[in-house]
Order: C-alpha cells, then structure tokens, then sequence
C-alpha cells in the first residue's frame, strides 16, 4: 500500500483519547461549512495535524475567518460556529 508522503504528522491524539487523522479533515473542495467541519479544520490546527498556512491554502480560507472560528470554538463551543447562531453568540 501505497500512503501519500505528508509535511507533519498523519495522526494525533486529542484530549478525549480519540484519535484525529487527516481523513477525518474535510475535503480540500469543501464548499459547505457546517459547524463539525469547521470545528475539524480548529482542531487539527491546534492539536498539530496542520498548519494554519496549509489550512487556509488548503480550504480558501482568510485569516479573518479562520481566526473567528477558533476564537468562537474555544469561548463558546461547536455551537458557536452554526451560521444560524452567529447573532447570538456575535460579540458587540
């Protein structure tokens, strides 16, 4: 079996114990975004599965945005990042 060649690693352990691999990342032509997804990209990029400059090449994503979904993962929860909840958990 043939495993494409990959910068960083192919697999990391998040805190829960479960086990986050880079097919559990969203397709490259994710257009999309629901909040797992969005919540997928978060944490591979703080628990070292890929990087920031990778994700947003990767995904087309600003660095606005990409830094929205992390503030709102870590304040608020999976919840936060729900299109739908972006009002009420909106800071002013």
């Amino acid at each position: 079996m043939y495993l494409k060649k990959v910068e960083g690693p192919r697999a990391v352990t998040l805190p829960d114990g479960t086990v986050m691999t880079r097919a559990d990342l969203p397709p490259s032509e994710t257009r999309r975004w629901v909040a797992s997804r969005k919540s997928a990209v978060v944490k591979g990029i703080a628990y070292g599965l890929i990087g920031e400059d990778e994700a947003m090449r990767m995904y087309g994503l600003s660095r606005d945005e990409l830094t929205e979904w992390q503030s709102a993962l870590k304040i608020h929860g999976e919840a936060a990042l729900r299109a739908t909840a972006l009002q009420k958990y909106r800071q002013p």
